[in-house]
């Protein structure tokens, strides 16, 4: 594995374990702490699914879909050129994946805490993880439209 792909997938997951931690010591189960009153706020809950309570209970099933993800990541990285934008986006999506991983590992559920109210909808609440993945999937999608996709010498 690429030396600065590990390194900012250490970095995310650390991130990600030591917000969980922190918010786990400062916040009860569904204890909410409002940072922007009506907009942004800390909620810690327990999730036993995936995004949008998908696949609700099912912790075996998303332990493999991760170790499934985390293979089909590791295969990408070997395709795609080696550049700053590639480099970040596998290092939050590998940390991101593994973070959750850990928790649904160990804990068997995912601990979450962002919450965000746009005008009148809840958006489900979410984690660092969460958001490293999507930063990181949004990033190599740019890349594939950029066409850095595929190293030069293959077609």
């Amino acid at each position: 594995m690429n030396r600065k792909i590990f390194v900012i997938a250490v970095i995310s997951l650390f991130l990600d374990q030591m917000s969980k931690i922190l918010v786990g010591i400062f916040l009860t189960i569904h204890e909410t702490f409002p940072i922007i009153k009506n907009f942004f706020s800390l909620q810690f809950i327990e999730n036993y699914g995936a995004a949008w309570s998908l696949f609700n209970n099912k912790v075996d099933f998303l332990i493999l879909v991760s170790l499934v993800a985390l293979f089909i990541i590791y295969h990408y990285m070997c395709i795609f050129k080696q550049n700053k934008r590639n480099n970040l986006a596998f290092g939050l999506v590998l940390g991101g994946i593994m973070g959750n991983l850990i928790d649904r590992v160990f804990l068997g559920y995912v601990r979450d805490f962002l919450s965000f109210k746009i005008i009148h909808y809840h958006y489900p609440i979410f984690n660092f993880a969460d958001m490293f993945i999507v930063i990181g999937i949004f990033l190599l999608i740019v890349s594939i439209l950029k066409g850095d996709d595929k190293h030069e010498n293959r077609s």
